[in-house]
């Protein structure tokens, strides 16, 4: 299974509140960390937890957050050489999480807005080897676009998860390189730029009108809405988890996962359901890097869940 993500990496600063302060407001008692985030840099690590081999493209700065990215990745057996230095600070998200988990990120892009279609050339190679190409939008969107591009040169399947999403609803080019869409309820919404979406089945039609491609529309503890070309939607069922403390990473999880079993050749609802199980095990612990999970956490969770 060879996989090849361009994405992003940042450094997560991460506050947790007993509850999100209103505007104008200052609040004490918060409990602060900080850790490796961006979620190609999650997305690669997760998939090489499980198996795959990585080659991961992205831009940090020549800062210290730069050199700690590039010792985790060689931590992980993650293939980081194409990684650029920019002349700009590595990516900062800062996150502040409330006691039930819901999270909120701003975030600062720093050497991300440095990374161009160059770059991604300069990646082709790995491209063409994958299985499978993830990319996504924390990175200029003529950088993914480009990494789709490429993907569908070399005939290898790709992974669009659309986060955030644009400003502006794709172009007819884009939706044409996108093989399988991965966006939450309020990134499908987005994506169309159609006001008054009220469901996720009018979303996934919506976006139907435009794409030929597979659409999974995460749901959290509710599942994933799968639309299929020529089956169309049908919902897929939670892999329970068992308990919530933090959703962070829990997108990224399911994000790698699904890559991986794609690229092993699984169907589509049992894919789907392996990176439902990562999304699982994400949201049960703390942080997004300790949070993404090896094997055996998967296999227990898809046991349990029946």
């Amino acid at each position: 299974m060879r996989i090849a993500v361009v994405g992003s990496y940042g450094v997560g600063l991460t506050m947790r509140v007993a509850r999100t302060p209103e505007p104008g407001e200052t609040l004490t008692g918060g409990v602060f960390s900080s850790g490796h985030g961006g979620k190609g840099s999650n997305q690669a690590i997760a998939a090489a937890r499980l198996g795959a081999e990585v080659a991961l493209l992205t831009a940090v700065g020549p800062d210290p957050f730069g050199d700690r990215a590039r010792e985790l990745w060689r931590a992980e057996g993650v293939a980081a050489d194409k990684v650029v230095t920019a002349a700009a600070s590595t990516m900062v998200g800062v996150i502040v999480v409330e006691p039930s988990g819901e999270n909120r990120i701003v975030i600062a892009p720093g050497a991300l807005d440095r990374l161009s279609p160059a770059d991604v050339d300069a990646f082709e190679d790995e491209i063409a080897a994958a299985d499978v190409l993830v990319t996504g939008f924390e990175i200029p969107v003529a950088v993914a676009r480009r990494a789709l591009q490429l993907a569908r040169r070399h005939r290898v399947r790709t992974l669009l998860n659309p986060a955030p999403a644009p400003p502006e609803p794709l172009d007819a080019e884009l939706w044409g390189l996108v093989d399988v869409l991965t966006p939450n309820r309020t990134e499908a919404a987005r994506l169309t730029g159609e006001p008054g979406l009220d469901s996720p089945r009018a979303c996934a039609a919506a976006i139907r009108h435009r794409y030929r491609g597979i659409t999974i529309v995460t749901l959290g503890g509710a599942g994933c809405l799968v639309d299929e070309p020529g089956v169309g939607p049908r919902l897929v069922p939670p892999v329970p988890a068992r308990q919530v403390v933090d959703t962070t990473g829990a997108g990224d999880a399911f994000a790698g996962a699904l890559a991986v079993a794609l690229a092993r050749g699984d169907g589509l609802e049992a894919a789907v359901r392996f990176a439902s199980a990562a999304g699982a095990h994400a949201v049960g612990i703390a942080e997004v890097i300790p949070s993404l999970p090896h094997p055996g956490d998967l296999a227990m969770l898809l046991e349990a869940g029946g």
